[in-house]
């Protein structure tokens, strides 16, 4: 984490306090157990429809930099009842990475969700993990998604720092929450309860989450606040009791620095012993004692010019017994957002029909790389709950409570009040000062790694073999035959370490002069150490219902199916152009594959192949062939662990799996791309393996049984990160594509890691669809001092 110190000052009555207490101890517990990630993701789209795959690159930050050491991200689809339904595990270089879902027809239509965290997060409160609401419709489905329309609201009302003093103004924040949509104007009136037909304050809502006022209360008052929105519904809010005695912060944020005020009442000795903390990131970055007794203390932390941070400050004031008694939440340069702007060198973007559209961006030797989004928002309803990755680093990635439309506080427009009031309405939750006043650590049970970690056993005859030399051969795509030596432990496991690679690997093993007559009762097992934790709390409520009417479908719902039903259609005419041709050829070359790699064992006559090598080209755009199997087979079906993984059932009894002969489990089946398999083969309680599903790797020529029967010997798979799906762009000029009558893609441009080519700056190349006039464009990177580059406008 990168430390950031703002400031420790002299100004009168206030000294930099170093002495050793209980609150530099609490300082120095912050700092060392409580190091905070935080996660963003950005997807291609907010909305989607069966058929469609999720595009996404993932943020990982570390505080507010990048995570600078390579770690794995767990993003996994969840459906609204918390059933696991996919997840992906992805590797992360400086902070970033990518990955895809594609989603089956399988899914029923309704809301699901994406999370995503780190094993560091892992180890504290799940409200921190990142949390995505993603409606997903499917037009087989019995119920259909609807959008609530619902705007019931309540309302809470929070004085700056946490108190309310007599006689002493205090600004104070109200605040509306909302399931659904809060409403769009909103008004307020304070009165005191003994004259309730006097206004002491009236006001509207700075925006649709908050609004404040300023109110000097008396003792023995009883004040209330009358809160309306346009519709005429009231809400009545009593605000805190009057204290006679204590202190009140205020503050107040600017492009110098944060100042503050320090007020009390009825304290015999005033401010004298105090302490006020400042922490960024969860580390000090302020800290300072009141010498003197005055009944009032203020100052500025001032940040100089040169110095680019944003982020939230907390304010926190002790009393001389080192008692928390006041906190503050701050904004730092609300105004002076540390961001770049990306300078194009070129855009040449029209609005007729398919017609071929790009922007360059000028190369700079700073930026490694950016992530490019070019989508069509015309006719797609206006997100108005936007949260974008300015909004995830700075506000949402540490305030777990709902805001509305969390991006507005970064816009061009932003209104920095209305960011000020947030601040005071919300509560730090990533640490507690009174556990670290007491010593108390979080406990830590997970630990980070920088790669993939493995476990393997070994066995011969069941028996587990401790302290024994095993020989490692590993292949892969990208590895030819290579060589290692483990030594298995006391309880004979083996453990690989910091591994990096996304296709699988076929892990062979034997032991020091083994005999062939031994080696097939050896077996070898591999278990990742890079676990996935499942999701023990509550899943956020979203603002959808189901319901059985079918009369109405969403426009932009309707474009989507109509462009999933167009690339059917493109597919189906591609293939049946070469079906015409081969089909007979094929079922004669299934034969002769099913011949060369099925035994005995796995012959029937009334195994349902499906051939990867001749036919099923369509499989290839699957990321799992157990997910792509999904509806194909009669009889078979799916679900899934808590792993995310893909277990079979025939006919309700749950089959075996096998690669290449060879018993698994399903977690080794979800890694192997679809293009490193030749077959599958569903057998229905027949042949010598009774239900169960065979799959079988593509191996050289697809040579002889004998030499495929000694490859199915000793072996095993690792499953390594998951390999996104490249982004494809259609070919317009094809004429299967002009057939199409409505291009309807929403979906223009997708790159998750855009780069300089030699000599020609950075370009993004698509195509229009039949109806793009306003294309929102998402640009994204991080110089070498890591600071944002962002874009996201409408062209």
């Amino acid at each position: 984490m990168k430390k950031i110190f703002i400031c420790c000052l002299y100004a009168a009555g206030i000294s930099v306090f170093n002495a050793q207490g209980k609150i530099d101890k609490a300082i120095e517990n912050l700092e060392k157990n409580y190091g905070q990630e935080k996660v963003y993701i950005l997807t291609d789209k907010d909305q989607y429809v069966v058929g469609d795959n999720i595009y996404f690159k993932s943020f990982v930050f570390n505080g507010y930099s990048r995570a600078e050491a390579p770690t794995t991200l767990f993003v996994e689809l969840y459906d609204h009842q918390k059933n696991l339904i996919d997840k992906r595990t992805v590797y992360l270089a400086n902070g970033e990475g990518d990955g895809t879902f594609n989603l089956t027809n399988a899914l029923k239509e309704d809301v699901y969700y994406i999370r995503a965290y780190t094993t560091w997060m892992a180890n504290f409160p799940e409200e921190f993990n990142y949390l995505k609401i993603v409606p997903i419709y499917n037009p087989n489905s019995e119920q259909k998604l609807v959008l609530d329309k619902n705007t019931k609201w309540t309302a809470g009302v929070f004085p700056e720092g946490g108190t309310f003093i007599n006689n002493i103004p205090t600004k104070i924040a109200v605040r509306i929450n909302s399931q659904g949509t809060p409403p769009a104007s909103w008004s307020v009136y304070i009165i005191d309860s003994e004259k309730p037909n006097e206004k002491l304050v009236s006001f509207k809502g700075l925006d649709q989450n908050i609004g404040s006022f300023s109110l000097t209360p008396k003792s023995g008052k009883i004040y209330k606040a009358i809160i309306e929105d346009g519709q005429g519904q009231k809400q009545t809010i009593t605000l805190p009791k009057v204290s006679e005695t204590g202190i009140n912060i205020q503050a107040n944020s600017n492009s110098e620095g944060i100042q503050f005020i320090i007020k009390s009442a009825g304290l015999t000795n005033g401010l004298q012993g105090y302490t006020i903390v400042g922490t960024i990131n969860n580390q000090l970055a302020y800290k300072a004692n009141i010498k003197n007794n005055s009944s009032e203390a203020s100052s500025k932390i001032p940040i100089k010019a040169s110095e680019e941070i944003n982020g939230i400050l907390q304010l926190s004031v002790f009393d001389d017994k080192e008692n928390l008694v006041a906190k503050r939440l701050c904004f730092i340069k609300p105004k002076n957002l540390s961001i770049s702007q990306p300078e194009f060198v070129g855009m040449s973007l029209n609005n007729q029909p398919r017609t071929f559209n790009s922007f360059d961006l000028h190369p700079d030797a700073d930026y490694q790389h950016y992530t490019v989004l070019v989508r069509d928002v015309n006719n797609v309803p206006a997100d108005h709950n936007k949260v974008n990755i300015l909004s995830s680093l700075w506000l949402t990635g540490d305030i777990t409570s709902n805001i509305f439309s969390p991006a507005q506080y970064f816009s061009k427009d932003a209104n920095s009040d209305a960011l000020d009031a947030l601040m005071i309405s919300e509560q730090w939750k990533r640490f507690d000062w009174n556990d670290l006043l007491s010593g108390k650590t979080p406990e830590i049970k997970y630990i980070p790694k920088s790669n993939l970690s493995f476990k393997g056993r070994i066995t011969k005859n069941s028996i587990t073999l401790p302290n024994t030399t095993v020989n490692l051969l590993f292949q892969s795509e990208t590895i030819q035959n290579g060589i290692s030596q483990a030594q298995t432990d006391n309880n004979g496991y083996v453990y690989l370490e910091n591994l990096n690679f996304d296709v699988p690997i076929t892990v062979s093993y034997y032991l020091n002069k083994e005999n062939s007559a031994d080696t097939d009762k050896l077996n070898m097992t591999f278990q990742t150490l890079n676990e996935n934790i499942p999701y023990k709390g509550n899943l956020p409520t979203s603002n959808y219902h189901l319901t059985a009417d079918k009369t109405t479908v969403d426009p932009s719902v309707a474009k989507a199916l109509q462009n999933i039903a167009n690339q059917k259609s493109i597919r189906n005419d591609e293939i049946l152009i070469e079906e015409v041709q081969v089909t007979a050829k094929k079922k004669d070359l299934t034969a002769e594959l099913d011949k060369q790699l099925s035994s005995g064992r796995f012959s029937s006559f009334n195994a349902t192949i499906f051939d990867f090598v001749n036919d099923n080209q369509d499989a290839q755009t699957s990321l799992n062939v157990l997910q792509w199997l999904q509806g194909r087979a009669a009889g078979l079906t799916f679900t899934m662990d808590n792993s995310g993984n893909y277990i079979p059932s025939i006919r309700g009894s749950q089959a075996k799996l096998f690669l290449d002969e060879i018993p698994v489990d399903a977690s080794m089946i979800n890694s192997i791309p679809i293009s490193n398999i030749a077959m599958v083969k569903v057998l229905k309680n027949d042949g010598l393996a009774g239900n169960a599903v065979a799959i079988y790797t593509k191996r050289g020529d697809m040579g002889s049984k004998s030499d495929d029967k000694k490859d199915f010997t000793n072996k095993t798979l690792l499953r390594g990160y998951d390999k996104a799906i490249e982004f494809e762009q259609p070919d317009i000029t094809s004429d299967n594509y002009k057939k199409i009558i409505k291009d309807t893609r929403e979906l223009l441009y997708w790159n998750p890691k855009l780069s300089d080519e030699p000599n020609v700056p950075p370009r993004a190349k698509f195509f229009n669809n039949d109806e793009a006039r306003n294309r929102e464009i998402i640009i994204i990177s991080f110089d070498k001092d890591d600071k944002m580059l962002y874009y996201d406008d409408v062209k």
